[in-house]
């Protein structure tokens, strides 16, 4: 599998997906890619309007995408892409929609059989066993918390160490902590921002500078670095 799952799109003061461009670039290689792009996760703006400003940077790296709302058949558009990406915004809103269209199974199958996947936020969250991770708040009903299963460990995007001063409420390490009670098997990391995990010939690596929480029930929790190995992780 060729996957990159980036925390966040973009980093204050930079234009949108400018931090992870180059290694979009990367991921699909120097051939021209035309790929699916996944926007139900938008609430508050079009379809439209994302695709416009996910176009902008992927044909600043010689790429370029299609939203998957403009064909009549988006299970048949996913079976005949290049490469699938995905974008963030609402969780819950993204997880329903690929359940409405029935494209988790079309997803899971297309990648796991080679093509490249790329999400960020949101769309880093459906790459995992399930959506309950993710920071966003249920503002519909998913029809199923199951995602594509591409890792099998779980993602919390944009992880925050600390709640902001005079925030009395659960961090988030205790948040996940929870998650850990209900669902000890499995391995949580928190990918801070202006981070990503890239997945390709079978190895699991961290890019960015800042570094990465991993979580398990009845362990302390780590910080790995870029550089260090989290092949365990899979």
């Amino acid at each position: 599998m060729k996957l990159l799952l980036i925390s966040n799109s973009t980093m204050p003061g930079e234009p949108y997906l400018d931090y992870p461009k180059n290694e979009i670039k990367k991921l699909l290689c120097e051939k021209s890619v035309t790929a699916v792009f996944i926007p139900y996760a938008a609430v508050t703006f079009s379809f439209d309007l994302y695709c416009e400003k996910v176009e902008e940077r992927f044909a600043e790296v010689g790429h370029h995408i299609v939203g998957i709302h403009t064909f009549k058949n988006p299970a048949k558009a996913i079976q005949e892409a290049e490469a699938i990406v995905v974008g963030g915004g609402n969780t819950w809103q993204l997880v329903r929609m690929l359940h409405d269209q029935k494209l988790m199974n079309p997803i899971r199958e297309r990648v796991m059989n080679g093509i490249p996947y790329i999400g960020w936020s949101a769309g880093s969250n459906v790459a995992c066993p399930t959506l309950r991770t993710t920071n966003d708040m249920p503002i519909i009903d998913p029809k199923g918390f199951e995602c594509t299963g591409l890792i099998p460990f779980q993602i919390n995007p944009h992880y925050l160490d600390a709640n902001p001063e005079g925030h009395g409420g659960e961090t988030r390490e205790q948040r996940i902590e929870e998650f850990l009670e209900i669902n000890p098997d499995l391995y949580v990391t928190g990918l801070r921002e202006g981070t990503m995990f890239k997945l390709e010939n079978k190895r699991l690596e961290l890019i960015g500078s800042r570094q990465c929480r991993i979580f398990r029930k009845g362990e302390k929790p780590i910080e790995l670095s870029a550089g260090d190995d989290f092949n365990f992780l899979l």
